[in-house]
């Protein structure tokens, strides 16, 4: 049997609560900023927060959603809310970084004289703010989806604020105010790219797609190579979200006396060996699979899940 670590599911979720609140007061004085002295870098970056902040909170609902129970209807409870807030994330982001881009091209013909110093400042605030909020969510960030696309957020943050601070600098001392609108265009750039390579990868979690990290070639030949197995069919690999991946394979075992003990010690192993925590295996007794017409794993005599 596989344990669920519920303190890690609290922790994240608390964890969440806290980056989005203070992300939201990093943003409204950011944005205050950028209105009172017509920094579109500012502003930009500002804009460039609200989309996080907008998707650290679908993230935040994603980690409680993920915490409910399991019903008779929704039989996994909700765990895949984890997958489908990062592909809410990635299209809002994509949406501000155009937003973004229009603006700064607009500014281009006559970039407006911005107060260099407050840019600066306001800016290396958002550097601390966003790295100590990655920090918040750095555990389990390559495993979990959702607390993954925080944690590449706020770094790519931390990045946009750094690139605000040296615009300002450049103003300051060089009088070059086309750095504004320069760094708004940057950041529209950032965005987008890290919102596509996002996008991508939960549309793909979306639709059940084998998770990254995961050869189901090395998966299948692994199954194979089991005492007894001389066929796998229908195998099937792809998350549930929340750090939870799950697996449906037809093992062909004519011989079948260790059932459960060789249950166990593959469930064991998979959990070990690929992360697969969540197996349900199908063992047939016959030397060949009943339903190679069908791509499907029907519930048979012989299903046993864990």
């Amino acid at each position: 049997m596989h344990s669920h670590n519920h303190d890690h599911a609290a922790n994240g979720t608390r964890a969440f609560a806290a980056i989005t609140l203070i992300n939201l007061a990093y943003t409204a004085l950011e944005a205050g900023y950028g209105f009172a002295t017509n920094s579109l870098a500012l502003l930009s970056d500002a804009l460039h927060n609200l989309g996080d902040v907008l998707g650290l909170g679908l993230a935040w609902g994603a980690a409680v959603l993920a915490k409910r129970t399991p019903t008779d209807r929704h039989t996994y409870g909700w765990r895949r809310a984890t997958l489908l807030s990062p592909l809410a994330n990635a299209l809002l982001l994509v949406a501000f970084s155009g937003a973004l881009a229009w603006e700064a091209i607009r500014r281009f013909s006559a970039p407006p004289e911005i107060p260099a110093l407050p840019v600066m400042v306001v800016a290396a605030i958002g550097i601390a703010v966003n790295l100590g909020a990655a920090w918040f969510v750095r555990d389990g960030h390559a495993q979990d989806l959702n607390r993954r696309g925080a944690f590449l957020h706020l770094v790519a943050d931390a990045a946009v604020s750094l690139a605000a601070v040296l615009a300002g600098a450049g103003m300051w001392w060089l009088s070059w105010e086309w750095l504004d609108p320069v760094i708004a265009l940057l950041i529209g750039v950032v965005v987008a790219v890290g919102a596509f390579g996002l996008l991508r990868e939960s549309f793909n979690a979306a639709m059940d797609a084998v998770p990254r990290g995961i050869d189901q070639t090395q998966v299948a030949a692994f199954l194979a190579q089991q005492p007894g197995v001389v066929a796998v069919h229908h195998l099937h690999i792809w998350s549930l979200g929340a750090g939870e991946i799950a697996m449906t394979a037809h093992l062909v075992r004519p011989d079948d006396s260790d059932h459960d003990v060789f249950i166990d010690r593959l469930n064991h192993a998979l959990d070990e060996r690929f992360g697969i925590n969540h197996p349900t295996l199908q063992v047939e007794h016959g030397r060949s699979c009943e339903h190679d017409r069908h791509d499907r794993a029907p519930h048979g005599d012989h299903a046993h899940e864990h």
